[in-house]
Order: C-alpha cells, then structure tokens, then sequence
C-alpha cells in the first residue's frame, strides 16, 4: 500500500495550490478518502474528505476554500486550496477515513504560506 502526495510548495497569503495523491494497493474506489494536515507541534487533523460517491465534508477551518475531489480510474484524489491562509502552513497526507491504523503514512507534501 502506498500514498503518494504531491503538489506542495512555498505560496503568499492569498495564493493557491493543488494538491495530488496517487493511492496503490488499496481498493481505492470502495474507500472514503480524505486530506489530513500535521502543522509542527500539533497533531494531525482531517480537512476534507470525500466518499466513494463523491459526498464531501470540510473542516470549518478550510470551508468555503478548499474542494476535494477524486478520480477513481486514476487512483487520484485531489485538494484544491484557495485563499491560502499562514494558518494553512502543515504537511499535507492523504489516506483512508477514517484512519485507524490500517495503512501507513506516505511521505506527505509541505506546505507553506508565507509572505
């Protein structure tokens, strides 16, 4: 099983990016996918996720400013990111909701929202 995230980067307040994860090894399809995000000294928390249908839920936090997506033929699931915030600043991971412990962390993706 893998997760592979990407997308990342270094973005001013205000900015946009568009965040990938490529997903091996799992039944993708069948599974609820989500976006979670780890800033340094806090714990990982989920941000968005979306079902196997397509149904989706976000954090207050990112609402009205992130959308998550997915293609199930690709293995893909995407984070759209607008309006970035310095608050955004974390490691971003995908992987199953919700995680318990089941399938390991990929390397995540950084990042960075500062002027």
């Amino acid at each position: 099983v893998q997760f592979v995230e990407s997308g990342g980067g270094l973005v001013q307040p205000g900015g946009s990016l568009n965040l990938s994860c490529a997903a091996s090894g799992i039944p993708f399809s069948f599974y609820r996918m989500g976006w979670y995000r780890q800033a340094p000294g806090k714990q990982r928390e989920l941000v968005a996720q979306i079902t196997s249908g397509g149904t989706t839920w976000y954090a207050d936090s990112v609402k009205g400013r992130f959308t998550i997506s997915r293609d199930n033929a690709k293995n893909t699931v995407y984070l759209q990111m607008n309006s970035l915030k310095p608050e955004d600043t974390a490691v971003y991971y995908c992987n199953v909701v919700p995680w318990a412990g089941t399938y390991s962390w990929g390397q995540g993706t950084q990042v960075t929202v500062s002027s």
